[in-house]
């Protein structure tokens, strides 16, 4: 679970800006269940942050910045083709490193890993644990005087030898320490603490924008029959006019799948697969390998069946449904996920083509089933129906605002003085909270246009 996150100089973020998701105690008593325990603290964290503000006022910014982070924290990147991070433009400080800093929680442990990076190259990067107010540093890395890459990984020592080996190393200026451990070495090299760690920002850290294909549900549908049955009857039960999924498989001869994929690279995957199959998108094709006599690829299809009358049936392609049926498809794993698990979900703009009345039940199931559980969603959305104290804590509810210098501003409606009875989206639209969209007058521009025809 995601405690804080801060961003500084990254798009339209200028200074420091941080959305904390520590539980605020002069809410005690507010939708306790809505938090659970931060690891050795008094704190809690959680489970649910919305953000709102009006177009342009950087909530997607804060979902990039997310992006950026995992980005950074898993994939190599090529020698002399830089960082690929965007500095806030409207001020002289886009020359100045850009600051990325996470807490999160993994396997009952507070964690913190965060960088500074100029357009060139990582200057800085650290990883610790967090208990209470002290953090027990895993590894730091920072760049001599001639600019190569030094690592201090004293804290990683019972990783193994490898792991040691690649800290002398140091790795690329322009990548991170935890992306060269992720690309050189395999699972079983990491030490059961970085492999921890490397596992929630792969597998517990979901990104979903508002443009996400659908194929990238498709292999959580094949992997797992009780998402697909879930799927089909949370599409059924939402008035999709969908039934039920079905997944088709189809195997793929040898010689086409050899055109297709980099064997060597695939062997590897499966060597380090739990289940023995690897899942692959590849343009337009979902791709399953599976480790058998020899390797076997399968091209995965999902459709959806409809029976609006007994017996008769017709079966679509997902790219034959509606917008908002697909978007919903993307978002239900969210809710699936059992309430064990730590799973993250940040969605940027959640009601992008679903209905009002759909987006709030989507986060009402989610707090219900969720119940005292360790997932958390983070969303960004103009739908101002979840602006309800009986649906969310005060603290749950954030806002983005551009200030005089263009430069977005987080601030949470914890930190007004609001009665628990107030109708706060009627006070929102007001503008009693800031983060809405400033109207000129209009008229006045339909009259420039109307003179001008």
């Amino acid at each position: 679970m995601i405690v804080s996150f801060s961003v500084s100089n990254f798009r339209s973020f200028s200074s420091e800006e941080t959305i904390s998701l520590v539980a605020s105690n002069r809410l005690s008593g507010s939708h306790d269940d809505h938090a659970v325990p931060i690891p050795d603290s008094k704190e809690r964290v959680l489970r649910t942050a919305v953000l709102y503000g009006a177009n342009g006022a950087g909530k997607s910014n804060l979902y990039k910045a997310l992006q950026y982070l995992k980005a950074v924290a898993l994939e190599p990147r090529s020698k002399n083709s830089g960082t690929g991070r965007e500095p806030f433009r409207f001020s002289g400080s886009s020359d100045d490193p850009s600051n990325f800093d996470l807490q999160f929680v993994v396997a009952g442990k507070l964690y913190r890993f965060g960088f500074k990076v100029d357009d060139e190259r990582i200057t800085e990067e650290w990883l610790c644990q967090v208990v209470g107010n002290r953090q027990k540093q895993l590894f730091e890395r920072t760049n001599d005087k001639n600019g190569k890459v030094v690592v201090d990984a004293e804290g990683l020592k019972s990783a193994g030898e490898k792991v040691a080996a690649l800290a002398t190393v140091g790795g690329p200026q322009n990548q991170s320490f935890l992306a060269t451990l992720n690309a050189t070495l395999d699972a079983g090299d990491f030490g059961e603490e970085l492999r921890r760690i490397l596992a929630w920002f792969k597998e517990s850290l979901n990104l979903i924008g508002p443009a996400e294909s659908v194929r990238a549900t498709g292999h959580l549908l094949d992997q797992d029959s009780d998402f697909l049955s879930f799927a089909g009857s949370f599409l059924n039960s939402t008035s999709t006019g969908v039934d039920r999924l079905e997944v088709l498989k189809e195997e793929i001869p040898e010689s086409e799948a050899r055109a297709l994929l980099r064997y060597r690279l695939v062997s590897r995957a499966l060597r380090d697969s739990a289940d023995g199959a690897v899942r692959i998108r590849l343009g337009d094709d979902d791709l399953l390998v599976e480790r058998q006599s020899g390797n076997r690829v399968y091209r995965i299809a999902i459709q959806a069946v409809h029976e609006h009358e007994p017996g008769k049936v017709v079966r679509l392609e997902l790219s034959d449904e509606s917008d908002g049926t697909r978007r919903l498809l993307n978002l239900l794993s969210a809710l699936h996920r059992p309430r064990t698990t730590a799973a993250v979900y940040v969605i940027d703009e959640i009601d992008r083509s679903l209905h009002p009345m759909l987006v709030r039940e989507f986060l009402e199931f989610f707090l219900k089933s969720r119940d005292g559980g360790l997932g958390q969603i983070i969303v960004t959305t103009h739908e101002s129906n979840l602006l309800d104290q009986d649906l969310l804590r005060r603290d749950e509810i954030w806002f983005a605002e551009k200030d005089q210098t263009a430069a977005t501003r987080l601030y949470s409606l914890a930190d007004f003085k609001v009665r628990n009875d107030l109708e706060i989206r009627k006070h929102y639209l007001q503008g009693r909270f800031g983060a809405v969209p400033f109207l000129g007058n209009l008229d006045n521009l339909m009259a420039k246009t109307d003179r001008t025809e």
